[in-house]
């Protein structure tokens, strides 16, 4: 029940659940170990750990690249490791770091690899297939004017990514495994991926299951965050705040680091109820307004940028209140509280 007294909408189905997984290799090492996760559908859970740590091979048992030793696993409530796996690995979008996309073929015909392969390019026609895959690039933010016909050399790192995310999506897969998807270009390149990509996620709703190294990429993506410890342990399975505010032992505070109260400014937005009035507040020391659902980072750089001891919080045309420095501090400790 929220804060008005509304019943909580249930929680959506599980679109993924590994219940006992486990993967042990001939010589002794265990790679994963018993391992429950469950994915609803529509959420973007990223896997993150150090090196070695099963991310990895957990996400690749899921269209079983990699087969368990042991347990089960369902996708849309179906148990995978019975299933044909290429089949499957065709109902599952799929997107590596180093995007994998075939040289010899142009933009256009890598985003169709799949519904090709399935035989749906033959049915609808060449024309329906151009089109199908123009829709996909714009929608990853290339110009199909300009990129459909050019070849995978001729595209810098994030074009190529952006690419291999099209490719992914266009077959309608309701799950994406993505496997460190934007670890191979610059730091600039990679936020603007993650903007776009996490622009995608709103308007599409699909089941994503994504891993990186990169804690920082993990709460500002995941809906929730699975931190893997040493041995294929899940240490860890929480939302972005409660990972931060309240990690579950001395590995995951280790791994989250000292600068987690840092990190959970990107996580926590600002909370109505802990503004101050606008009365007595001087228009010289007001800065800009903000949105009501912005996060306290974004409320602090606004402050920061404009040189000014406090903002304004708005819900669209409607004045709320102002947020200072204090505020914001009273706001993360109320998160505490709560989360």
């Amino acid at each position: 029940m929220d804060a008005t007294g509304t019943p909580d909408a249930p929680a959506p189905p599980a679109m993924i659940r590994l219940t006992g997984v486990a993967k042990t290799y001939p010589d002794g090492t265990r790679a994963v170990q018993d391992l429950d996760l469950e994915v609803r559908a529509g959420e973007l859970v990223c896997l993150v750990g150090p090196s070695g740590c099963g991310k990895s091979t957990t996400l690749k048992m899921v269209n079983r690249l990699i087969e368990p030793t042991s347990g089960t696993i369902e996708v849309d409530g179906d148990d995978v490791t019975h299933a044909d796996p290429v089949a499957l690995r065709r109902s599952i979008g799929y997107v590596i770091q180093q995007v994998g996309l075939f040289p010899h073929r142009t933009v256009e015909a890598n985003v169709m690899t799949v519904p090709r392969m399935l035989g749906r390019g033959l049915r609808r026609g060449r024309r329906a297939d151009a089109d199908r895959a123009r829709e996909l690039l714009e929608l990853v933010g290339l110009d199909p004017a300009v990129h459909a016909g050019r070849y995978p050399h001729e595209l810098s790192g994030g074009q190529r990514q952006r690419v291999g995310v099209a490719r992914a999506l266009a077959a309608d897969p309701p799950v994406l495994l993505m496997d460190e998807p934007f670890g191979a270009v610059d730091p600039v390149v990679r936020l603007r991926l993650q903007d776009e990509f996490l622009r995608l996620q709103r308007d599409l709703g699909k089941t994503v299951l994504l891993v990186t190294h990169d804690i920082d990429e993990a709460v500002r993506l995941g809906d929730r965050v699975a931190v893997f410890g040493a041995g294929g342990r899940l240490a860890q399975y929480a939302t972005p705040a409660d990972l931060l505010a309240h990690p579950a032992d001395d590995f995951v505070a280790d791994f989250v680091g000292s600068t987690s109260g840092l990190r959970r400014l990107r996580v926590t937005t600002v909370d109505p109820a802990l503004l101050e009035p606008l009365d007595g507040v001087r228009a010289s020391d007001l800065g800009a307004a903000v949105d009501v659902g912005a996060t306290l980072e974004e409320a602090l750089a606004a402050m920061l940028r404009d040189d000014r001891p406090m903002i304004g919080i708005r819900d669209g045309v409607r004045f709320l209140g102002v947020l200072t420095p204090t505020g914001v501090h009273r706001t993360l400790r109320a998160s505490l509280r709560t989360d």
